[in-house]
């Protein structure tokens, strides 16, 4: 009767894991072809086609945008991985597919790109996007977790009002656009690494690389109705910072509600002591640098 409630259970357990596959791969295939879909005709659609090209968009904005991708396509990834694990794939099978989910968002993207007239396919981007994929598969797969995490933290900064319609007319666009208040941290978990240490489970120490002073892309001069404006007075600069983080997934909670609320708040960078170098003026402290 055990062997009989056992091999019930076990047949259960792998009809629900069909299952969960079987909608997976048609959701994903749905909503991957109505996103590429959508995206032609509400985005490239107004815009002239061309024969698929590369632009090389690699020294615009001392590449905090592609700092962007590589976050991007690193939750896109993490995503994959909890949707592959709840369908049943092995660790292998939700570790590299699932991971690589955000890369095959952004390369349609990047296609989608390649043959408008308008921009064209980055290389600089691709690359960013196989980094931040490459970081949740690799980790997944050889630790079964996130040991270090990309996170993000924003600071409001002076510059939109000199170019609003490109850094954020609102302080929600400005989340995006606006790369001067933007900074982005590799956190990693000390205690994952050396387990036979009193530091604390929920202590990161994080890196962090951010820039400032940019009203353009690649310069500050732009044009505006026929005008021309000159902000070259205002230098730009990378900055790199180093601070103790909090690692929220590693706070225990039984509640799914809670645990799930932890997990997106972790990709947000805790407020803490913070030293930073720019290339401007060098060492700085910052009692909390968000």
């Amino acid at each position: 009767m055990c062997l009989l409630f056992i091999d019930s259970s076990n047949a259960q357990d792998s009809l629900k894991f069909q299952q969960r596959k079987k909608f997976i791969i048609v959701a994903n295939s749905l909503a991957y072809s109505s996103l590429m879909v959508g995206l032609n005709e509400l985005w490239y659609k107004d815009y002239p086609r061309s024969k698929f090209h590369l632009f090389n968009d690699n020294n615009q904005w001392l590449q905090m945008d592609k700092v962007g991708h590589l976050y991007a396509c690193y939750y896109e990834g993490l995503a994959g991985i909890e949707m592959m694990k709840w369908a049943g794939y092995s660790k292998k099978e939700y570790s590299l597919i699932g991971g690589a989910y955000g890369l095959f968002i952004q390369t349609g993207v990047e296609i989608l790109d390649g043959f408008s007239k308008e921009w064209g396919a980055s290389p600089g981007d691709m690359t960013a996007n196989i980094i931040g994929a490459g970081l949740a598969m690799s980790q997944s797969y050889f630790w079964d977790e996130q040991r270090c995490i990309i996170k993000y933290s924003y600071t409001s900064s002076n510059y939109p009002k000199y170019r609003p319609e490109v850094l954020g007319k609102s302080h929600i666009e400005q989340l995006i656009k606006d790369y001067n208040g933007q900074t982005y941290w590799l956190s990693c978990n000390v205690k994952s690494f050396i387990s036979e240490t009193n530091w604390p489970s929920w202590l990161n120490i994080a890196i962090g690389y951010g820039a400032d002073g940019m009203i353009g892309g690649n310069n500050n001069i732009f044009r505006r109705d026929g005008l021309v404006y000159d902000y070259t007075s205002i230098h730009r600069k990378r900055q790199f910072y180093l601070s103790p983080d909090i690692d929220l997934s590693r706070i225990q909670s039984k509640n799914k509600v809670v645990k799930s609320l932890l997990i997106i708040l972790n990709s947000l960078k805790f407020p803490m002591p913070t030293i930073e170098y720019n290339t401007e003026s060098g060492l700085e402290g910052h009692w909390i640098k968000f």
